[in-house]
């Protein structure tokens, strides 16, 4: 793949390969994700988005439907599910014990890590055709683009 060089790089001309690039690619990733989810492991999207919370360190009902936009009664339904297929457990705060927290199980954490690495390897597929110049190129400007919406607001 070569890049297209503009006779004239404007910002303009970035923000429009921006948003023709970064919403198309992360929902072809996410879908895939949400497809090995569902169709090797019969975790939905819903259950998914919980036990990624989860796995990344939200355990709390209270939390997760915070997260999620929804009342703590549809979460803790949906935890419920989680729990009844021996992904994620209960367990009550040791300081407060009218706080429980939502841990995964170890089957749970084998789920989300499985899940993970097939959707790595699916990736490196899709990335195989490029150079390791191409590689390099696209690293250095996804590191900018962090950089550019990192700056704090003037």
């Amino acid at each position: 793949m070569n890049p297209i060089l503009l006779p004239e790089a404007t910002p303009q001309k970035l923000i429009d390969q921006f948003w023709e690039t970064i919403p198309s690619t992360w929902n072809k990733v996410r879908s895939h994700l949400h497809g090995v989810a569902m169709e090797k492991f019969e975790v939905t999207q819903e259950q998914w988005h919980i036990l990624r919370h989860i796995h990344k360190g939200i355990n709390s009902v209270s939390e997760l439907a915070q997260v999620k936009l929804i009342t703590r009664s549809a979460m803790s339904q949906s935890v419920e599910v989680l729990v009844e297929k021996g992904l994620v457990e209960r367990r009550q705060n040791a300081q407060d014990r009218r706080f429980v927290l939502l841990y995964l199980t170890e089957r749970g954490d084998e789920l989300v890590n499985t899940i993970l690495q097939l959707n790595r390897e699916w990736m490196m597929e899709k990335m195989t055709a490029l150079t390791a110049e191409e590689i390099q190129t696209m690293i250095w400007g996804m590191q900018l683009l962090k950089e550019v919406f990192d700056q704090p607001e003037a």
